[in-house]
C-alpha cells in the first residue's frame, strides 16, 4: 500500500475536504515531513502528542492530530448554528489546518535508544517553525501556513485568522487535560 494510502486511512478527516487539490497537497505535506523525520505512516500512532506529555498517558500524535480536527469540525458546526453567516470560515482551510498544525512534530521528534526525544532539528526549531517548511514546499494556502505558524504560543502575538483561533483553542483543548 502506498504512503498516500496509508494516510487517506489513518488521517479520516481529509476526506471531508471539499478541494481535491488541498486533499493532495496536505498528503504531500505529510509525506515530506515523515520522510524528514525518518518515520513511515504506520509509526504516527506510537509518536507521542507532545514530549511534555506524560509518556503514560499513551496520547499519541495521531490521536492528537484526529482529536483536534473532530473538535474544531464540532465547534464550527455549533458554532454555525448560533451565528450562521456572521462566522467567515473557509471547513476546507479548517480541516486541513487542524490536520497539519502540528505536522512540525514530525520533524521535532526522534527515536533514540528506543525513546522518544528531541531531534536535533526540534533542538533548533519549535514545529510551527519546521513545519512550514514541508507546507511551503507543497505551495500550501497562506490561510494554513498561518494556522501552522501560529496555533501555539509563538502566534499568541499575532492577529490570527478565525480559522487559526479554532485551531489554537482546540489544540489547547487537546493538551491542557493531560498534563
Amino acid at each position: 500500500m502506498s504512503v498516500r494510502s496509508q494516510l487517506r486511512q489513518l488521517l479520516t478527516p481529509l476526506s471531508l475536504i471539499q478541494d481535491a487539490e488541498l486533499q493532495e497537497k496536505v498528503l504531500a505535506v505529510y509525506e515530506d515531513a515523515l520522510k524528514r523525520g525518518g518515520w513511515q505512516p504506520h509509526d504516527l500512532p506510537a509518536i507521542p502528542a507532545s514530549l511534555l506529555l506524560p509518556a503514560e498517558r499513551g496520547i499519541s500524535y495521531l490521536d492528537h492530530v484526529l482529536a483536534v480536527s473532530n473538535c474544531a469540525l464540532v465547534c464550527l458546526e455549533q458554532m454555525k448554528k448560533v451565528y450562521g453567516e456572521r462566522l467567515q470560515v473557509d471547513p476546507d482551510i479548517l480541516i486541513a489546518g487542524a490536520l497539519l498544525h502540528d505536522v512540525g512534530k514530525l520533524m521535532e521528534i526522534t527515536r533514540k535508544e528506543g525513546k522518544f526525544v528531541r531531534s536535533r532539528s526540534g533542538e533548533l526549531l519549535r514545529h510551527p517553525f519546521s513545519g512550514l517548511l514541508p507546507a511551503a514546499l507543497a505551495e500550501l494556502p497562506e490561510e494554513i501556513m498561518h494556522i501552522i505558524a501560529c496555533h501555539s504560543k509563538e502566534g499568541d502575538t499575532s492577529r490570527r485568522t478565525a480559522e487559526a483561533i479554532i485551531i489554537n483553542h482546540c489544540d489547547f483543548m487537546n493538551f491542557e487535560p493531560f498534563k
